[in-house]
C-alpha cells in the first residue's frame, strides 16, 4: 500500500468541563493495537481515580484495526461516538483517550455522546496532524564542481536531506516523495547536464505537514 495517510504526530492534551464533569482529551500517534495500549494504560495511571477513561483508535494505515471502549458509560455513548470522529477526520495510526470526572450532573445518552465528541474533535484540531507519504532514499554523487549546482537543485525542491558525505566524491543522501521520484531525478539531471550519479535506496513513510 503506497497511498497518503493522515496521523496524529506526537501527542497533544486538551479538557473542558460540561456540567462540572471534566473531561480530559489525549490523542497519540501508535502503529500497533501494543501501542495504542500502551498509551492507554499510561492515561489510566495518570487518572486512577476517574470515573471513566474511554478510548478509541485506528491503529493501522488501512483502518482495518480498530478497538473502542465505553469503559462503564452507557453502550454506544463514548467509544463509538470517539471512533466515528477519527474516521470523519480521516485519521489513521491514531489513539485518543477522554477520561471522565464526574461533577454529579447526569448528561443523558445525547449529552453523553455531544460530550465525548466534541472533546475528541477539539483536541484533534489543535493537535499536529501530518501526512505520511510513502518517500524514496537516493544517493546523489557529483564532483566538488558540481556542489553548489546540486545545492542549488535541493533548496529549491521538495526532499530532505538526510547526510552528505565528503569523499572522492561528493555523497548526498535525501528523501523525495515517491509520487515526486520522476521528475525530481529527470529534473536534477537535466539541472547538473548529466553530471551526477544517482542510486535508488529503500522506502518508507515520512511525515510531512499538511
Amino acid at each position: 500500500m503506497e497511498r497518503s495517510i493522515r496521523t496524529v504526530y506526537g501527542r497533544c492534551e486538551s479538557e473542558k468541563t460540561i456540567e462540572r464533569s471534566r473531561f480530559i482529551t489525549y490523542s497519540a500517534h501508535v502503529e500497533s493495537e501494543e501501542e495504542a495500549r500502551a498509551f492507554i494504560a499510561e492515561v489510566r495511571s495518570q487518572h486512577t481515580l476517574a470515573t471513566h477513561v474511554c478510548f478509541a483508535f485506528i491503529a493501522d494505515k488501512l483502518g482495518n484495526l480498530q478497538r473502542f471502549s465505553d469503559d462503564g458509560e452507557p453502550q454506544g455513548t463514548a467509544g463509538v461516538p470517539m471512533l466515528e470522529v477519527l474516521k470523519a477526520k480521516k485519521l489513521f495510526e491514531t489513539a485518543v483517550a477522554v477520561v471522565r470526572y464526574f461533577g454529579g450532573v447526569k448528561l443523558g445518552a445525547g449529552g453523553l455522546v455531544r460530550a465525548y465528541s466534541s472533546s475528541v474533535a477539539e483536541n484533534l484540531d489543535v493537535a499536529d496532524v501530518r501526512v505520511l507519504e510513502v518517500c524514496v532514499e537516493y544517493a546523489l554523487e557529483v564532483d566538488y564542481t558540481g556542489i553548489d549546482g546540486l545545492q542549488k537543485y535541493l533548496s529549491t525542491h521538495t526532499c530532505s536531506l538526510l547526510s552528505t558525505d565528503y569523499g572522492e566524491k561528493v555523497r548526498f543522501v535525501v528523501a523525495v516523495k515517491k509520487a515526486e521520484e520522476e521528475s525530481f531525478i529527470q529534473g536534477l539531471i537535466d539541472h547538473m547536464q548529466g553530471r551526477v550519479e544517482t542510486q535508488r535506496g529503500k522506502e518508507y513513510y515520512a511525515p510531512f505537514k499538511e
